[in-house]
């Protein structure tokens, strides 16, 4: 196989993926959305006044269901690790 054919095929199993993960896990994937939309509508000074904030109760609810379900969890870090990374980095807040 060439790496265009290997791209390609690499693509259609990471769209599948995605399919699976939000078919498997639909609330899962409205929370990933609404934390991917917070992240890319807020500006850099919103996100480190956010960040000194305790958590609330439905995100400590939140992520008491992650961490009790690896698969749920592989599948909410797959969504959100690109559009977060990105505006983490743009914010200064990773290197």
């Amino acid at each position: 196989m060439n790496k265009l054919t290997l791209k390609v095929v690499a693509a259609a199993v990471a769209v599948t993926v995605a399919g699976i993960a939000a078919a498997q896990f639909p609330v899962m994937e409205a929370v990933a959305n609404k934390v991917i939309q917070k992240y890319e509508s807020s500006t850099c000074e919103q996100l480190w006044a956010q960040k000194q904030q305790p958590k609330s109760a439905e995100e400590q609810r939140v992520i008491g269901l992650l961490k009790s379900d690896p698969q749920m969890r592989a599948a909410f870090l797959n969504k959100i690790a690109g559009p977060i990374s990105n505006k983490m980095f743009e914010c200064g807040m990773i290197p």
